[in-house]
């Protein structure tokens, strides 16, 4: 029985290898019954196309702050008012750098800043960047933001390295999905 229906969860997704999966994290929200509106950084467009997610969400994936709004409002400002919930997996170090020190570079990280919906991040990078001082300060200051941080796995890598990194599975991401509106 689908648990999210009527929920517009907005998806973020960053240029992380781990972008392919996205496409299940969709799909599995789309079966619960959700709404799911996509937006893409230029650099996940690399590693995944916006029409596999367009098509898997039934909604035209967002990709560029400048590009002719389809109505009067201001793109990052209609997703950030639509979303019950920004959900960024994967997150690259770059997005949770721009979100925690409130930069908007991209519409991404605008929708971040205009949103008032709960915001659920889901880091993937290689492990001596997730380690780094600075990234862990970035987490640090997102979660004392009430972020909720679905903490990276462990395992190989993309980069060759075996280690934390990983994005969780998807199971345990729609699963924190679903229990924030249980």
């Amino acid at each position: 029985m689908p648990t999210l229906n009527g929920k517009h969860i907005v998806l973020g997704v960053t240029g992380s290898i781990a972008a392919y999966k996205s496409a299940d994290i969709i799909s599995q929200l789309v079966k619960l019954g959700a709404d799911v509106h996509v937006v893409m950084t230029r650099e996940a467009t690399h590693f995944i196309t916006p029409l596999t997610l367009q098509t898997l969400s039934r909604n035209p994936v967002a990709l560029d702050q400048w590009a002719e709004p389809r109505d009067w409002q201001p793109e990052h400002v209609a997703l950030a008012d639509l979303a019950d919930l920004l959900l960024v997996a994967p997150a690259t170090a770059h997005t949770l750098a721009c979100f925690a020190h409130g930069l908007a570079p991209d519409l991404l990280t605008g929708i971040y800043l205009a949103t008032r919906a709960p915001v659920m991040l889901a880091p993937a990078m290689n492990g001596k960047m997730l380690d780094h001082p600075a990234t862990q300060a970035n987490l640090a200051a997102l979660r004392a933001c009430g972020h909720a941080v679905v903490e990276s796995g462990e395992g190989d890598l993309a980069c060759g390295y075996s280690g934390k990194g990983r994005l969780a599975p998807v199971d345990e991401i729609v699963g924190r999905v679903r229990s924030l509106f249980d």
